[in-house]
């Protein structure tokens, strides 16, 4: 009797799921709800806190015209933090600048009146500072010579202590009158020279002013003096001078205000 074959066992037919395409397609349409509604939330823009914003700039800025409080609120820079470049703020400076140097000038002129030598020299404020005039070479220099005397010795030796420990750069500057000069002196140019340089030195060298802060310019003849532009002796004389220049260590917009900050109230000097 013959054996019955064997049935191999067969697995089971798998059933498709037919609904696993629902799960991606409910994930894709979360993802566009959500990219809809961020794209909804960009183009959208709450009006009334963008002109509150606009305001508050405007005003932090200075560019705000109307007559409208800014009530946004935010951080207020304290006015001293603010950049000095208003008006206002310019002439503050400058009247601040011009009591230094008046102060300055007077501490000089003190100085000179103690030993009577006021009359010797002048004095003059404007944009560039304080200028105090050496004027004649009969007071200061010998004729066609640059070597000072015992006066103008005299008179520095008052104004070097006085100028030394200020806080400011000094130009020596020399000057002369439009005649030629005689030997050893080719040109105006260097007998100037050589008087500023003289005046220079003795500043550095006996009234110890610091070198790093000074220096020597010869000017000639080419800078007369406005009201001195004749050739009168007088004329003459007024050119033939040595300029100490105390310079304002202001910026250009500030020192543009000195002149009219001379009449005006001390803010206050420092």
């Amino acid at each position: 009797m013959s054996a019955r074959p064997r049935r191999r066992h067969q697995p089971e037919e798998e059933h498709e799921n037919e609904e696993r395409w629902m799960a991606s397609y409910m994930d894709m349409v979360t993802v566009l709800m959500c990219m809809f509604i961020v794209l909804f939330a960009m183009s959208t823009v709450d009006q009334k806190k963008f002109a509150e914003l606009k305001d508050s700039l405007a005003t932090g800025f200075g560019q705000v015209k109307s007559q409208k409080i800014d009530t946004a609120t935010g951080v207020i820079v304290p006015p001293a933090h603010v950049d000095d470049t208003g008006k206002n703020t310019d002439l503050e400076l400058a009247i601040k600048e011009a009591a230094n140097l008046k102060a300055l000038r007077d501490r000089i002129l003190n100085a000179l009146a103690r030993d009577g030598l006021t009359h010797d020299v002048t004095t003059k404020i404007d944009q560039r500072g304080l200028t105090i005039g050496l004027v004649g070479n009969e007071t200061f220099f010998a004729s066609n010579r640059a070597e000072l005397s015992d006066r103008a010795t005299r008179v520095l030796n008052d104004i070097g202590p006085v100028l030394a420990p200020a806080p400011y750069q000094v130009t020596i500057e020399g000057h002369a009158d439009f005649r030629q000069p005689g030997a050893p002196y080719p040109t105006n140019w260097e007998l100037s020279a050589g008087r500023a340089t003289s005046v220079l030195r003795h500043l550095v060298e006996v009234n110890h002013f610091p070198q790093v802060r000074i220096a020597a310019i010869s000017y000639g003849s080419a800078r007369p003096l406005s009201n001195a532009t004749g050739s009168s002796e007088s004329d003459l004389a007024a050119n033939r001078r040595v300029d100490v220049v105390v310079l304002s260590n202001q910026p250009d917009r500030v020192r543009a205000l000195i002149p009219q900050a001379l009449n005006a109230p001390v803010v206050g000097a420092g």
